[in-house]
């Protein structure tokens, strides 16, 4: 099944969805923009689980493209999904790298049974992805995953990301 995508512009961490998807870094232990975002508003349960995967399963750090869930801690959701996006590096990234970390988050938002994930425009802050590039990646990905999840959400910090979004849904 093709989710129905929406699209909001604000801040990630004020979403009522099931799951909200964290732009994370490899470590999982918080960092800066939406990861350090969730983190805080979250609390302290988000940190201790991702220590404990830390300590179990992802030793060396979370892979780039791959997805992980966590308890949402106080956010408004019933769990948060780290995804490492790619760096986009000169002269550019690895487009299959950040259409992994959509699709690895709808197959686990389809493992949780989560119906409506909310996602952040992944890797195009401080990783540097161009923001019509991962706009068109990220549309494509989820539209091309066969998943249960019935509402992808991408929430948007600002009017020009929304109108990148915007102008790959229409």
């Amino acid at each position: 099944m093709t989710p129905t995508i929406t699209l909001a512009q604000g801040d990630i961490t004020r979403q009522n969805a099931d799951a909200i998807v964290n732009a994370a870094n490899s470590s999982l232990l918080g960092g800066g923009g939406v990861d350090g975002a969730i983190h805080r508003r979250g609390g302290p349960a988000i940190l201790e689980e991702c220590r404990a995967l830390r300590a179990s399963r992802y030793g060396r750090g979370l892979p780039t493209g791959r997805a992980v869930a966590t308890t949402a801690g106080e956010l408004a959701a019933r769990w948060v999904i780290h995804t490492v996006g790619p760096v986009y590096r000169a002269p550019g990234g690895d487009p299959s790298l950040l259409a992994s970390c959509y699709r690895e988050c709808l197959r686990v938002a389809d493992e949780l049974g989560a119906r409506t994930v909310a996602f952040p425009a992944v890797s195009t802050g401080a990783y540097g992805w161009p923001l019509d590039d991962a706009a068109r990646i990220a549309v494509q990905a989820v539209r091309e995953t066969d998943t249960d999840v019935e509402e992808v959400r991408f929430v948007l910090f600002d009017e020009r990301a929304y109108e990148a979004f915007a102008a790959q849904v229409d």
